[in-house]
């Protein structure tokens, strides 16, 4: 309760854009912060390709962005989050990338590297036993955990950590993700799920992608959640890196390094969830190798020494 009163109490309350603008006059430019001009190109490209919602509707999106910058209360939360809005627009908007821009699917690049490197096939075996107690086990990391620990790890930095560190975990959360999706555009990899209802046939972007081992959640729960987001997803064909991994491998990191008796049990929980990706089909064992390797090198980057 102390520390939430503190929080609030940190926070600027001021509504008026005119401290914001000069805040800006009084603000010393350095190269750093070139990174808005890479933000800004990057905002266009997508709202460009953006077809839904289309014109005028999508200007409201870099218009509300800007009064959110302009505004000192809502831009202390806006500004750090850049990084991860442009992951956010980046993801949603690539389903709107046209087809004769796109690289070939790869479908049996990493079944194959997974073979040379492992000797089998990891996922594959994984998969050979499925039952409803592990299916709830890999859904409550991987469907549930994965996609509310990212905001909870950030309210406890934001409640027991000062504000360069919530700061660096918005930054170092949103550039990874954002090179996750990057690689997965320029590299286009199916899952598991395709090879066990395709084979190694290719792949098109027309194809809908599979909620794999998920659709069984569904099937348990009497409900389509999974099964209608990942038939939907904008990026079907993005298996590696696993974002899953290096999402769970980034929060062990930032956990472990700021708050040490945590460390044992994160860890538990990011085993789990490598354990998940590959049971549920999402993912190869590579992919999750790739995951947590793209997080502990975007870690290292941006931690200060």
């Amino acid at each position: 309760v102390h520390a939430v009163v503190a929080a609030v109490a940190r926070l600027d309350k001021s509504l008026s854009p005119a401290v914001t603008i000069q805040r800006l006059r009084a603000h010393t430019f350095t190269i750093g912060d070139s990174i808005w001009v890479f933000h800004f190109t990057l905002a266009t490209f997508w709202l460009t390709l953006m077809q839904d919602p289309g014109y005028p509707q999508k200007l409201a999106i870099p218009l509300l962005f800007c009064i959110a910058l302009l505004i000192p209360l809502t831009s202390q939360f806006f500004r750090p989050a850049t990084p991860v809005l442009s992951w956010v627009l980046s993801w949603y908007s690539s389903r709107f990338i046209p087809p004769h821009w796109r690289p070939t699917i790869s479908v049996s690049l990493l079944p194959t590297l997974e073979s040379v490197l492992y000797g089998a096939n990891i996922s594959d075996i994984l998969t050979r036993f499925t039952h409803p107690i592990l299916d709830i086990l890999a859904w409550l990391p991987y469907g549930v955990v994965h996609f509310t620990c990212p905001a909870v790890l950030a309210i406890f930095l934001w409640l027991f950590r000062t504000k360069p560190v919530l700061h660096l975990w918005a930054r170092t959360f949103g550039y990874m993700n954002l090179a996750g999706v990057i690689i997965q555009l320029v590299l286009p990899c199916s899952a598991p799920w395709y090879e066990l209802i395709y084979g190694l046939t290719p792949a098109n972007y027309g194809m809908k992608g599979s909620p794999g081992g998920l659709a069984r959640i569904d099937t348990l729960f009497g409900s389509h959640t999974y099964t209608t987001g990942f038939t939907n997803s904008p990026l079907v064909f993005g298996a590696f890196p696993s974002l899953h991994a290096g999402n769970a491998t980034l929060e062990a990191l930032f956990l472990s390094h700021f708050f040490p008796q945590t460390t044992r049990y994160i860890w538990a929980y990011a085993s789990v969830l490598y354990w998940a990706t590959m049971y549920l089909t999402h993912h190869y064992l590579i992919d999750v190798v790739g995951g947590a390797c793209l997080a502990t090198a975007f870690f290292y980057f941006f931690l200060p020494d």
